[in-house]
């Protein structure tokens, strides 16, 4: 993409009324690695100046800016927009965007003005409505994103994502279900408690579990304090064997005795499915983590996490677990539709039951969820549309157990690197858009 230093002589502004929709590393047989939604968008174009450069600021329902974006040597047209199926049209115009794999439309109203120098921005107010994440696009071809905190200024000619506001009924979208939160910053930093506080304040309430994968960035510490002010139980991860003592005494010292809310410690994710680690060692480390995190004072729920096909294939990973955890995405089967996600789950279970040596040993699903932007992985399509397709079709078929699912994940993880092994979609799975804190 070129990159040119300009004074901006026009800006437009559009304003994106959003709500909250309602992993990650795999195909689901060899690979392995958001509700139905309206959307308003009014928009108003300032004439371009003479370079043929567009700023573009975005701001959510309040009026405070949530992103910019910068598109070069433009055609004025009305701008393009990914949006879910449901859609109640504000005028007769349509707007079309393009991406890898799918087209959508939507209804927007567009007027194109002519504007002096600087003329001050104009901002045109919307109803707010639940919205699935609003993403404004430079080009239909490009799959990168580039994250930054809200600026008063365009910063940034990649392409932010919007967090989407407060859902409409956020307890029975939550009730009972875990989600999972990892506190790191765009640049591979660690977040604050301050940002962790923020991130959790953004979560509707109703959940019942929150999920971390290390302890690092004193993230267990951290967490904990945000949880418990929700009311969440712990779902608290070991991600390095290699330092297995060190890990187990970080995550005793953050717990300092208060034990009660830690549901269940893993030790290991995806090891065995990603080649790092045979299925014999990772239940050797869970057997010396149970022992050693026992004799600190914990008597909770110790298992390893992998993914359902590598547990199939190893059934002793779930059988040396106190229940059975795995991650399962119906996105990396490829052969079924964002719509289908929660009878993928429910099929894909018994064909692990059945190699367990206890029958009834509970199964959990430690991560589950849907891309909103990315490349099509046969029948499975990222979208805003499809993300919200598949949440509720996970929720529905777990709403009498949603204590046995974790949704994946609650916000995108920019800190992360697209790459074709994830069909460009790593970054991209947040069903509550981009953290709050940055």
């Amino acid at each position: 993409m070129k990159t040119t230093t300009f004074a901006i002589a026009a800006l437009g502004l559009v304003n994106v009324a959003v709500a909250q929709l309602q992993r990650p590393r795999h195909a689901h047989q060899d690979k392995h690695g958001k509700r139905e939604a309206i959307v308003t968008v009014v928009d108003t174009v300032y004439a371009p100046p003479a370079d043929g450069i567009e700023v573009v600021v975005y701001v959510n329902q309040f009026g405070h800016p949530i992103f910019t974006s910068t598109n070069y040597n433009f055609v004025k047209a009305a701008p393009t927009v990914p949006v879910p199926a449901a859609v109640i049209p504000t005028s007769s115009s349509s707007t079309t965007f393009s991406s890898s794999s799918t087209t959508f439309s939507t209804s927007s109203t567009s007027t194109s003005v002519a504007a002096p120098a600087l003329a001050p921005p104009v901002v045109a107010a919307a109803p707010v409505v639940a919205a699935a994440p609003v993403v404004a696009s430079e080009s239909s071809s490009s799959l990168v994103a580039s994250f930054t905190p809200p600026a008063p200024a365009a910063k940034s000619a990649g392409i932010p994502t919007p967090a989407p506001a407060a859902p409409s009924n956020p307890v029975s979208e939550a009730s009972g279900f875990g989600f999972a939160y990892s506190p790191y910053n765009a640049d591979h930093t660690c977040k604050n408690r301050e940002q962790i506080h923020t991130d959790f304040d953004s979560i509707p309430q109703g959940y019942g579990m929150v999920r971390t994968y290390g302890v690092d960035c004193n993230q267990v510490a951290l967490v904990m304090s945000a949880a418990k002010a929700k009311g969440l139980k712990m779902f608290v991860g070991i991600f390095d064997l290699g330092n297995l003592a060190d890990e187990v005494q970080t995550i005793v010292s953050a717990a300092s005795g208060d034990w009660g809310m830690i549901d269940t410690i893993s030790v290991g994710n995806e090891l065995v499915n990603s080649g790092a680690a045979s299925a014999s060692a990772v239940v050797a480390a869970l057997n010396t983590a149970r022992g050693l995190l026992k004799q600190a004072g914990y008597t909770g729920k110790v298992v390893t996490v992998d993914t359902l096909v590598a547990a199939r294939n190893n059934p002793i990973l779930c059988d040396a677990s106190d229940y059975c955890a795995v991650n399962c995405h119906a996105f990396f089967d490829g052969n079924t539709a964002a719509k289908d996600s929660g009878s993928f789950l429910t099929s894909q279970i018994p064909t692990l039951r059945n190699v367990l040596s206890n029958k009834n040993q509970d199964i959990v699903i430690t991560e589950t969820g849907w891309p909103w932007r990315g490349e099509t992985n046969g029948a499975a399509v990222p979208s805003p549309a499809n993300q919200a397709a598949a949440l509720n079709s996970i929720r529905s078929a777990f709403s009498s157990n949603p204590g046995s699912v974790i949704l994946f994940a609650t916000f995108n993880a920019m800190w992360k690197s697209n790459t074709a092994a994830q069909f460009q979609a790593e970054q991209y799975w947040g069903f509550l858009g981009n953290s709050p804190s940055g």
